[in-house]
């Protein structure tokens, strides 16, 4: 017998859940399969909370010592001003991104006006995908994401929905793949203001390379397999 610990998850899924997962999963398989250019037509994004002053994981802090060095120690710290910013990626990197204002929540209405400054960023920055109408939006469950106002306007302009299975931040690039590598290159750093706090998150995001970007796409689709 060996003790271990529990693996938490962000929910127990049912079973019809488990097979809306599979059904998903498997739908984008059959679709990449049809359509070779599939995985560079989506556009995908999230929303995420930055900080002025994000503590660094335990791995982040360790150092290597002597074994009769003594550990170092830190004073424990919680994080400081916030900023929630939304952030919204492709294939070749990041599209679109913005803060939200100061007193302002991401609901369904914020997130109207939000995916009409989305359809601008896209077409400007990637004319192709807009002249042909190619491009796909996928974005997960939240209320604000799936409320009928949005879905109206998304129908509205003929807009393509990639589905996503509920309860699956593991197969949501943003969650497994941009938010992380983003805070990881923050955490431990200090920004005094919000402006510094956008600037350097801004500036983060921005010096993710295209091949960075396009490895993530790749990793999705093998958790689509998996």
């Amino acid at each position: 017998m060996q003790r271990v610990a529990a693996k938490f998850v962000p929910c127990m899924l049912k079973e019809d859940q488990k097979a809306n997962r599979v059904n998903i999963s498997q739908e984008l398989l059959d679709r990449v399969s049809v359509d070779g250019i599939f995985l560079k037509t989506i556009v995908t994004g999230d929303e995420t909370w930055v900080y002025g002053y994000d503590v660094e994981t335990k791995d982040q802090s360790s150092q290597l010592l002597g074994q009769i060095s003594t550990r170092p120690k830190k004073a424990r710290m919680s994080r400081s001003n916030m900023k929630a910013m939304l952030v919204f990626f492709d294939w070749q990197g990041i599209i679109h991104d913005e803060f939200v204002p100061r007193g302002q929540t991401v609901n369904k209405e914020f997130y109207v006006t939000v995916l009409k400054r989305l359809r601008e960023s896209v077409r400007r920055k990637r004319s192709q995908l807009w002249t042909n109408q190619s491009w796909v939006l996928h974005h997960d469950n939240a209320p604000a994401h799936s409320s009928f106002i949005v879905r109206y306007l998304l129908a509205k302009n003929e807009a393509t929905v990639v589905p996503q299975p509920f309860y699956s931040p593991d197969l949501v690039p943003a969650d497994f793949f941009l938010f992380p590598k983003l805070k990881s290159t923050l955490n431990g750093s200090r920004f005094d203001t919000i402006v510094e706090i956008q600037k350097n998150s801004t500036n983060e995001l921005f010096a993710i390379p295209k091949e960075v970007f396009q490895k993530a796409f790749q990793s999705w689709q093998k958790r689509w397999k998996q």
